[in-house]
């Protein structure tokens, strides 16, 4: 076959058949070093609808004891493990089930657990069905859980349990703080106990006085052979003695970490928690 050439030749070189075994064994060699990477990729599984059930399922059970319901829920999350024993083992949620005595929220409860398990076994990026959860506000208003914080609703805490199951198995990675934040909280901390360890201590000097009167006054009275009353002193609650966690009595809800530590120190509203401060 001929070929006409337009341009002009600059140079040329002839292919020898040594040259064509060197050629060819180069890229065998390639190819070998390729295959394995790519037969490692192609056996990775990911979560998809398609995998089916195992037998045996490992999870968790959470509580959430709510003042909106009489009796508590039960939160069950079902993981299952990819890739197990394998450098590339994941851990992801497969099922969720709520069990509680109380029959009122039957309903959307068994809804919303079948959507969110067909959501976890769809795959892919699912934590945005945790931010999703936890902007549902009810509208008669939300509650404190234990330690301050605020929920809006009970499907907010729901939300909540699912962020920290997905935490505890390394699907979601809780933001660190920095060393710069944890030692600022921390002298925070400190300088507002020792602030009201004095005025605790100023306060108990008239309490102690207002204490000895009725004492004095019952002394008095049976020693004239009137009758003793019982006398209840009032005296100054210690805004730390309040079952409320680590925090004071006294301290009110954040709204960056909806926790309830939000105090006021050298006249600027300061958060015990996160450490956010309204004054920059």
């Amino acid at each position: 076959m001929a070929v006409k050439i337009d341009k002009k030749i600059k140079g040329y070189s002839v292919i020898t058949p040594d040259d064509k075994a060197r050629d060819a064994a180069a890229a065998a060699k390639a190819a070998v070093a390729v295959a394995p990477v790519e037969s490692v990729t192609d056996n990775i599984v990911h979560m998809h609808e398609r995998i089916e059930r195992p037998e045996v399922l490992i999870g968790s059970t959470y509580k959430i004891k709510s003042p909106l319901v009489e009796h508590a829920f039960y939160v069950t999350i079902n993981d299952i493990v990819l890739n197990q024993g394998t450098e590339h083992e994941l851990r992801r949620p497969f099922e969720i089930f709520i069990n509680s005595k109380s029959m009122e929220h039957f309903q959307w409860i068994v809804a919303l657990t079948r959507i969110m398990s067909a959501v976890f076994r769809k795959g892919g990026d699912v934590t945005f069905i945790v931010d999703e959860m936890k902007a549902v506000f009810d509208p008669k208003g939300g509650y404190f859980k234990a330690g301050g914080v605020y929920m809006p609703s009970l499907v907010a805490e729901l939300g909540s349990i699912v962020e920290d199951h997905m935490k505890s198995i390394g699907l979601l990675q809780d933001p660190e703080m920095s060393a710069h934040q944890r030692a600022l909280i921390a002298e925070k901390r400190k300088q507002f106990e020792e602030r009201s360890k004095k005025n605790s201590e100023v306060n108990a000097a008239p309490a102690q006085s207002a204490a000895l009167a009725p004492t004095l006054l019952q002394s008095e009275g049976e020693g004239r052979g009137g009758v003793a009353l019982d006398v209840a002193v009032a005296s100054e609650a210690d805004p730390e003695s309040a079952d409320n966690g680590s925090f004071p009595a006294a301290a009110t809800m954040c709204h960056k970490c909806s926790t309830k530590a939000l105090v006021i120190m050298d006249g600027c509203q300061t958060c015990l928690n996160c450490g956010y401060s309204k004054c920059g």
